[in-house]
């Protein structure tokens, strides 16, 4: 009998709070909040928990994202637990709260930094929520960012959605001059309860996203480029929801399972359509 490969990579969206708003987002969470999870998070010691039995079960990386992981306040005790057991980590921030001093307690447990960057223009951050309050990032202040991670001694990757505001923007020379070691490029994601009202007039077609690759497609050596379009998203990555729960996006809308703490990894993963041949072929197995 062939045996299931072993997944390596999981990511836990352990923190539906966020402190931007970007319209177009595929991971708001405001159903589970709604739902069974009026503060949008489980307690520290269940999600402590949820880490702890993720490595033992023999998960190689854990991701943390959200909503916005760094307004979490044990999210280094979560990557030491995680570290603990040898585990790559790894997390996924707007980079608001990223500092010197922020990253301090993360030296020698945190591996890899994801900063979300999907403009370099103020406005367009305004106009599609990627922001906060009367602060849009341009970027010397994302260069500022990327800086402190580099130096800090932290593997920088970005992420990128492209929508309707910025599918025209020629962002090669900001990562060139970035320089992370990963830039990953999403083709906006509907789904639905997540994004449904704020991904309208945002969405674009495969030509547009094509056009944008494009453009963008000449960059300093040593940056992978790594494009993601709708279908290489969908069923590609195996998430964790901020109720403990493994959910896929396989139907355009999210699909929970019942909560690992509860039945055991095995049963909670069992309902979910995860393929680990599209985890391949996007690139999903990397350092």
């Amino acid at each position: 009998m062939n045996q299931k490969p072993v997944i390596p990579s999981v990511n836990f969206h352990l923190w539906e709070p966020c402190n931007f708003r970007c319209k177009f987002c595929f991971a708001s969470f405001l159903d589970v909040k709604e739902s069974i999870l009026p503060k949008g998070h489980l307690p520290k010691e269940d999600t402590l928990e949820v880490v702890r039995q993720l490595c033992r079960y023999g998960f190689k990386k854990i991701t943390f994202v959200g909503g916005e992981p760094t307004l979490c306040p044990w999210l280094p005790e979560l990557i030491a637990e995680a570290k603990s057991f040898r585990v790559n980590t790894m997390i996924v921030t707007n980079g608001s709260r990223i500092t010197s001093e922020y990253l301090l307690p993360l030296k020698g447990i945190l591996d890899w930094i994801t900063l979300s960057i999907d403009s370099t223009n103020p406005e367009i951050n305004r106009k599609s929520g990627r922001g906060r309050n009367s602060t849009f990032f341009s970027s010397q202040d994302y260069l500022l960012k990327c800086g402190i991670i580099k130096d800090a001694g932290f593997r920088l990757k970005i992420n990128t959605v492209v929508h309707r505001l910025n599918y025209n923007e020629v962002q090669s020379g900001f990562i060139s001059q970035a320089r992370p070691e990963r830039w990953k490029i999403f083709k906006v994601l509907p789904i639905s309860g997540q994004n449904s009202t704020g991904i309208s007039g945002l969405d674009i077609t495969d030509e547009e996203f094509l056009h944008f690759l494009e453009i963008n497609k000449d960059l300093s050596p040593g940056v992978d480029f790594v494009p993601e379009n709708n279908d290489a998203m969908t069923g590609s990555y195996l998430m964790i929801d901020p109720a403990g729960r493994f959910f896929d996006n396989t139907k355009g809308e999210h699909s929970y399972g019942q909560p690992l703490l509860k039945v055991g990894i095995n049963e909670a993963m069992n309902p979910i359509n995860f393929s680990y041949e599209k985890f391949i072929e996007r690139g999903g197995l990397y350092e």
